[in-house]
């Protein structure tokens, strides 16, 4: 059966005005299976990345992404530099995480690119079957890790031409390869960038892997939508709703059973300006909790926001920012909403509809919910500033997660809800 995501109408069909989004998701969402945060424990001393951990349980989600560089894991070949990467491990395994791992870079040793490139890494591999024999290694190494993903971004970051055919016959190879020493290991694509473009080519990896098998494969789906704004590169047209509804569905429908949004984040930094506008530390904050909002009722079956942490210099300018909290293990404005949100949602969320409204802003979103104890939770923000007017409810609380101010709201006639372009929660009971 067709899976279909319900989204006003208006929103789907009209690309050159504002329409009103309202989302109904598809399902329950228990945030601590849903939400998870990409991490990069071993490139820390242990004070730091036991203090992220902390903050990490403080937050209550317990699914992390762990990436793992196969140059700088075995320098040499037969080489191998673990102990930063064992103590890490280690130390995460007090806490229970469920971990994905994925291995992405090709070793000095194994890469196709031409003698004396200085991005060797970003070649595929020359043998396969090697990258699949350490992805194995890997797996038995630390055996609680029970989902392994295979390379980073094929679609952007290989050289010379991202190449659809090879990437599935690496990803086939590493995942006859890890099953057969471990048939209850779950694999996971690569985490495509964006929604499967590829650089100089005008198909989509996606869609190839799936005309090459992958459907059949029991193997989880995994993109990285990363866009301008919350909405979208363009919030006028809602592009990321349109994209994402239309790949996760012709995922789903072709008979993949998981996709996962492995990443996605919006930086803090300053500049120089690259491939995204610049956010900065309150905005990344209010992108956050919108694009949360909007991802909690599509049809994904995972998510991983990037990152846990701001990294160092050895990343780029861009990268080193999308953390949650700075390099000391601190929280960032982003880290206060983020569990300001959570804490107000509660941690299981049901699907519902949106409230009979008096009026509904034309570019209003909103994502309503329903909480165990019976309380309703609509997630809602417009541009324009406008009104929501809910008759029926007498007292009401409305929530602002960036703050962390929270008003009581009662009137014998309903609810006056200001909407602000940023996320508030209104929450009641019937």
């Amino acid at each position: 059966m067709k899976r279909m995501l319900l989204i006003s109408v208006l929103s789907l069909c009209a690309t050159n005005a504002f329409a009103e989004t309202i989302l109904r998701a598809p399902r329950a969402i228990t945030w601590q299976d849903y939400l998870g945060v990409n991490v990069q424990f071993d490139a820390f001393t242990p004070d730091i990345y036991q203090k992220q951990m902390s903050r990490l349980d403080q937050l209550g989600l317990a699914w992390v992404r762990w990436t793992l560089e196969w140059q700088n894991l075995e320098p040499a070949q037969g080489q191998y530099n673990l102990s930063d990467l064992d103590a890490a491990m280690n130390a995460a395994n007090t806490h229970h995480y469920n971990t994905v791992a994925y291995l992405t870079g090709s070793a000095t040793f194994d890469s196709s690119a031409p003698v004396g490139a200085s991005n060797s890494e970003k070649y595929p591999p020359q043998d396969f079957s090697l990258f699949a024999e350490r992805m194995t290694a890997l797996s038995q190494h630390y055996p609680h890790i029970e989902h392994w993903q295979v390379w980073n971004e094929p679609n952007i970051t290989w050289l010379p031409l991202a190449d659809p055919k090879a990437y599935y016959d690496l990803l086939t190879t590493t995942a006859s390869a890890i099953r057969a020493a471990a048939p209850d290991k779950n694999i996971v694509t690569a985490g495509v960038a964006y929604y499967g473009q590829m650089l100089g080519r005008t198909s989509n990896m996606l869609h190839c892997l799936l005309s090459l098998g992958l459907a059949s494969r029991n193997i989880v789906a995994a993109y990285h939508p990363y866009s301008e704004h919350p909405e979208g590169d363009s919030v006028q047209d809602r592009d990321f709703l349109l994209r994402a509804n239309d790949l996760n569905n012709t995922l789903h429908n072709a008979g993949v059973k998981n996709v996962w949004a492995t990443e996605w984040g919006w930086p803090s930094y300053g500049g120089p300006l690259q491939t995204q506008h610049l956010a900065g530390l309150e905005r990344q904050a209010d992108y956050t909790l919108r694009r949360l909002a909007l991802m909690s009722a599509l049809d994904y079956q995972r998510i991983f926001l990037f990152s846990l942490s701001d990294l160092d210099q050895r990343a780029s300018p861009r990268e080193r920012s999308y953390g949650l909290l700075d390099l000391n293990g601190e929280p960032k404005p982003v880290y206060t909403a983020l569990r300001n949100f959570l804490r107000i949602t509660g941690p299981t969320l049901q699907p519902t509809d949106l409230p009979l409204a008096i009026s509904i802003p034309e570019d209003l979103y909103a994502v309503p919910w329903t909480r165990p104890d019976g309380f309703h939770v609509l997630m809602a923000w417009s541009e324009s500033r406008a009104h929501l007017n809910i008759p029926g409810i007498k007292t009401a609380v409305l929530y602002d997660p960036l703050s962390g101010q929270h008003t009581n709201l009662a009137d014998a006639r309903g609810v006056d809800m200001a909407l602000t372009p940023t996320l508030q929660i209104l929450v009641w009971k019937p």
